[in-house]
């Protein structure tokens, strides 16, 4: 049975045939039949048939005023991915522009790769690509999110948690770099309702239960201002509108206050025919009500990245409301609404322009800072980093202005300038006093870069634990890779050994170059050398690789022979750590730090020299998928869990919260009260104002960990649960 909230392709044609030529439509006709087949027998986890995804993302495309390329795209968005259909059969049947389209959309399906981080990064690369040769790959991607979010209630749980966080941390911020306010906000809304149900639920009931009173002071306020403003400025169009959930979330919970001291939960907007009415609005609202100090901001003189232009000024009146008032023109409202989707809706005729290019260059310069990474989770940091903080708007000497974002420092501000000029930075002034290196600016503030022009200048390797901004430290880190590369092989090969002395790993000759080889293959470097060098200019992190290290450090270092046993098949061996070893009595068993199992994983054992039997799970990356085919197969050996003793075992959890006041409080009540000890606890504030919580427990098995995730995750504010190791 059809879902009502479901739109049938008959009801979208009908709309189709208003907006799009016959021929148009014809060719959209074609599209749909071809999907309908490809996808007949599929279904959604709602039940639906599948076919009803790709008209719902058609709609959605239909109503943001897209092109019929993009429709048809969308419509065959996931044929590819997901059917028999081939690439070639759409350029056959649509064209070259099309089948690039659909490939933009497409997921990287064939390509091995290691691990979620690394999968995430390449798709996230491939997309990024996408879009900077056509915007509307993005554009439909963010359709199919949106989409995807609306009926997201029919996945399991933790699939809601993870894609609800994705969507938080990437599409959202996409959207709202393209300017595209009303699917940013949508997607926000949903995200939160999933990963922070309760305080979704908590804001909702705090507008509701003002609903009326809303309505009332926003009605009585439009007519207020729509009576002074007519004698000004004739023809103004006055509309008022309720902050999005996310966006009061933000404020409550990640800047620690209550609903009762949000100013701009009310909104009114005005829409006028000119930028000096703009003005002359903004005089009239002043004189009527009283403006809060600081909260005023022109974003017409100096426009958002994302081209969003408008004035912004939040004000109170007598009846003590304080609310946010903007005031901008209808071209400034079509861009404001639709972004970059503005384009195609209202025709604007920027294609090609320095406007249209303006809006794309964090595209490019996205691409620029993550090409030579050789880290793939740096490379979703960086997307992540780049894509969240509000940029801040700082002038140089002449006037001009640059957009870095907020928290930058002014090694951060030389390098927006020009990386010749970041490379020959000495200093720097803010209004004319000399500031330390690592001082963030500031909106509104001039900043000069002091330069040297001593030859062979160039940038300190510290500026890379200063900068905030991927464009910085990866123009910092290029310099390094092409000036200096002897340096950075002796600097790399320095900080290994470092590491390892520190660390208390020693290797012979022999078995580094075994390591070492091992480590050019997992960084994919073309030789050691290039290894060094990438450890050298900061492109690898040691951080990253050290587990890795240490884990072949019990398999290859040291000089004692293999452990020789010998196995008896009719009786099973006792080991410690509460594992059995099949057929070997009485040896040392050590559970593996890479993977940390505990009683109710799937387990295995390998032979080490000199220290036992490691136990690894399965799922381990260091275990081979393939243990036959393996370098060293009879050292794989099998061992099980004793289930007839109760030991104890310790687990590395790391969660990721919002941040607010006694959450680590919370956290530690909980597992207080379900007598779990706590051996170690960390937090750690990210880039995006959240917290990264890092705590190491002891439970008494699989099931025992898996309660204990169930009972934190339901702490208000505790957005994901991660076990090390998995």
């Amino acid at each position: 049975m059809a879902d009502p909230k479901e739109l049938s392709y008959e009801q979208l044609r009908k709309q189709l045939c208003e907006v799009y030529s016959a021929e148009e439509t014809e060719i959209i006709d074609r599209a749909y039949d071809m999907a309908y087949k490809a996808h007949d027998g599929q279904k959604r986890y709602s039940g639906q048939p599948y076919i009803s995804h790709p008209v719902a993302v058609a709609k959605i495309l239909l109503d943001f005023g897209m092109d019929y390329q993009s429709v048809i795209a969308a419509l065959l968005h996931d044929t590819v991915e997901d059917t028999g259909v081939e690439l070639e059969d759409i350029e056959r049947g649509f064209g070259k522009e099309i089948a690039s389209l659909v490939d933009g959309v497409t997921k990287l399906g064939k390509v091995p790769l290691h691990s979620k981080e690394e999968e995430q990064a390449e798709n996230l690369r491939k997309m990024l690509f996408a879009m900077s040769q056509d915007i509307r790959v993005i554009i439909i991607k963010l359709a199919d999110r949106l989409h995807n979010m609306r009926t997201l209630e029919y996945k399991n749980p933790q699939k809601r948690r993870d894609t609800a966080l994705e969507t938080l941390e990437i599409y959202a911020p996409i959207a709202h770099r393209l300017g595209i306010r009303a699917m940013k906000e949508e997607l926000e809304d949903l995200a939160i309702s999933y990963l922070d149900p309760v305080a979704y639920r908590e804001i909702e009931n705090a507008l509701a239960s003002q609903g009326q009173s809303h309505l009332e002071f926003l009605e009585k306020t439009k007519a207020r201002i729509a009576e002074r403003v007519e004698t000004v400025v004739s023809g103004a169009q006055i509309d008022g509108r309720i902050k999005s959930v996310h966006g009061i979330y933000r404020k409550m919970y990640m800047q620690n206050r209550n609903f009762d001291e949000i100013y701009d939960i009310y909104a009114v907007r005005i829409i006028v025919d000119s930028v000096i009415d703009c003005y002359n609005v903004l005089g009239v609202i002043h004189d009527m009500f009283r403006p809060i100090p600081g909260r005023f901001k022109d974003y017409i003189s100096t426009p958002k990245p994302n081209m969003y232009q408008s004035l912004h000024t939040t004000v109170i009146g007598k009846e003590g409301i304080p609310f946010e008032v903007q005031i901008r023109t209808w071209e400034m409202h079509h861009t404001a609404e639709y972004g970059i989707a503005a384009h195609w809706k209202y025709k604007l005729g920027i294609t090609g322009t320095a406007k249209f290019e303006e809006r794309l260059a964090w595209i490019r310069q996205l691409l620029e800072s993550q090409k030579d990474a050789e880290d793939v989770e740096d490379i979703v940091r960086t997307i992540k980093s780049d894509l969240v903080p509000e940029d801040v708007f700082v002038f140089t000497p002449k006037g001009d202005v640059i957009n870095i974002p907020q928290g930058a420092t002014v090694i951060d501000f030389a390098y927006a300038i020009h990386s010749a000029v970041g490379n020959r930075m000495v200093g720097a002034k803010v209004d004319g006093r000399i500031v330390p290196i690592d001082y963030q600016v500031k909106t509104g503030e001039i900043v000069e870069v002091l330069t040297s022009s001593q030859a062979g200048k160039g940038p300190s390797r510290d500026w890379l634990n200063i900068v905030k901004t991927s464009e910085a430290r990866s123009k910092i880190r290029s310099w390094f890779k092409k000036e200096k590369r002897e340096d950075n092989i002796a600097e790399g090969k320095a900080e290994i050994e470092r590491e390892l002395r520190r660390t208390n790993v020693r290797f012979t000759d022999e078995e580094m170059q075994i390591l070492l080889e091992k480590l050019v293959e997992r960084q994919r470097c073309n030789s050691v050398d290039d290894f060094f060098a990438a450890v050298g200019y900061g492109g690898i992190q040691l951080t990253r690789i050290m587990p890795f290290v240490r884990e072949e450090y019990h398999k290859i270092a040291g000089n004692i022979a293999p452990v020789e046993v010998k196995i008896t098949e009719d009786t099973p061996g006792k080991g410690s750590e509460g594992v059995i070893v099949e057929g070997i009595d009485n040896c040392l068993v050590k559970l593996s730090k890479c993977c940390n199992p505990i009683p109710g994983d799937d387990i295995i054992g390998f032979i080490t020299r000199g220290h036992g039997v490691s136990v690894h799970k399965r799922d381990c990356p260091n275990v081979p998928k393939s243990i036959p085919l393996s370098a060293e197969p009879d050292r794989w050996i099998p061992v099980r869990w004793n289930t007839k003793t109760r030991e104890e075992f310790r687990a590395t959890l790391m969660l990721t919260c919002v941040s607010r006041v006694s959450l680590v409080a919370d956290i530690s009540s909980v597992l207080a009260g379900m007598r779990v000890m706590i051996h170690a606890l960390n937090t750690r504030e990210t880039k995006d104002g959240r917290y990264n919580v890092t705590m190491t427990i002891t439970v008494n098995g699989l099931e025992h960990l898996k309660s204990v995730v169930t009972r934190l995750q339901k702490v208000n504010g505790v957005l994901a649960i991660e076990r090390s190791g998995m």
